[in-house]
């Protein structure tokens, strides 16, 4: 990959990375806390826990999307940026305009996918 397309990639990790930070999402703690009055109501107990769990989600998918961009970054940075780490081929474009913290080509990604899904079936 030339250095004009790494830099325009790096850019664009950079705008997600600020992008994360500035929703304030991973620092905000008062959407996993019951409130006092949820507690005298099964039902609002139920949708205040169902809520938690749904940030809480939410919240470790954003802290894994920034752990990969910066993994991204770090790859750029020693010039190994946009080649699988399976086959050490490199990552198609398309792919990397879409997900630019992408680790892997398209031929492993789907194939972590099934093997994630088949043990996901298991449990």
């Amino acid at each position: 990959m030339d250095k004009k397309k790494t830099e325009q990639f790096r850019e664009l990790l950079l705008k997600y990375r600020q992008q994360i930070l500035n929703v304030g999402l991973l620092n905000k703690s008062e959407d996993l806390h019951v409130s006092e009055e949820d507690l005298s109501d099964e039902t609002d107990l139920a949708s205040s826990l169902i809520q938690q769990q749904l940030n809480c989600t939410i919240r470790d998918r954003e802290y894994s999307k920034l752990r990969r961009i910066d993994a991204a970054l770090e790859k750029i940075a020693d010039g190994t940026y946009g080649h699988c780490e399976e086959c050490e081929e490199e990552i198609g474009m398309k792919r990397l305009e879409n997900q630019p913290w992408s680790e892997l080509c398209i031929t492993h990604a789907e194939e972590k996918e099934r093997e994630e899904s088949q043990i996901y079936r298991q449990a």
